[in-house]
């Protein structure tokens, strides 16, 4: 069996166009869906820069297939959740289209900058071209991120931190160092970035400024070490 991540660009529906206008919110879908009509209901995690989320929200629900949406935790936050109703009818839908063809996929998908993060797992006779083709077949934009058998994933492979501690500036690690120590990354964190900066001294901006450079050489660095591998 392999594991594929392809990127996709899912062109006019609301998850992919409208992240595309706010690349500083992240959407995460966190439940499956519910509902037997055309009417289904699913739980979002919107993350991001706090002042985008707001002006996000109200774009995202004003779309012609979401029939509602309901703020499950304070919007004025860097990470809400969101009950989100939509008409199925209305919905072009990945998950779908990748059922269709019998394929095995990640729950959880992750939407930045417009575009969709799937990950697939393919039995030895899946052919993965023919998925591709399927999945752009409906006017969207598909990229190969990651091809692997799951047998050669090491799970001892380390990576180097040096460069990296180089590349953060004091200020940067400092914030990255605070967040993580104070359970911002945990799953179930109650730590917000406001807190994070009064701790600092600093403001939630400065905060979300530094922290967000932090993570982007962060994950550059993790990119450069499996991008070799895979």
């Amino acid at each position: 069996m392999r594991e594929v991540t392809l990127r996709i660009r899912h062109h006019g529906e609301p998850e992919s166009d409208i992240t595309a206008e706010y690349p500083g919110v992240t959407l995460r879908s966190r439940s499956s869906m519910t509902g037997r009509t055309s009417r289904r209901k699913r739980i979002i995690e919107v993350s991001g820069d706090p002042e985008q989320i707001p002006p996000f929200l109200a774009d995202f629900e004003a779309a012609d297939a979401i029939v509602a949406l309901e703020s499950l935790t304070p919007v004025e936050s860097d990470r809400v959740f969101v009950a989100m109703t939509y008409d199925a009818y209305k919905w072009d839908s990945i998950a779908e289209r990748l059922s269709n063809l019998g394929v095995h996929y990640r729950n959880g998908t992750t939407i930045n900058a417009g575009w969709e993060r799937w990950t697939l797992y393919l039995e030895d006779d899946d052919d993965l071209s023919e998925i591709v083709e399927h999945i752009r077949g409906g006017g969207n934009d598909a990229e190969l991120v990651r091809d692997v058998d799951l047998s050669d994933v090491r799970a001892n492979e380390q990576l180097d931190l040096t460069p990296l501690a180089r590349e953060l500036t004091p200020r940067q690690g400092e914030v990255l160092v605070t967040a993580i120590r104070m359970g911002y990354y945990e799953p179930d964190r109650d730590t917000s970035i406001e807190e994070v900066g009064e701790r600092l001294g600093i403001s939630r901006t400065t905060t979300w400024e530094h922290l967000k450079r932090a993570e982007k050489k962060v994950m550059g660095e993790i990119y450069e070490c499996l991008g070799g591998q895979l």
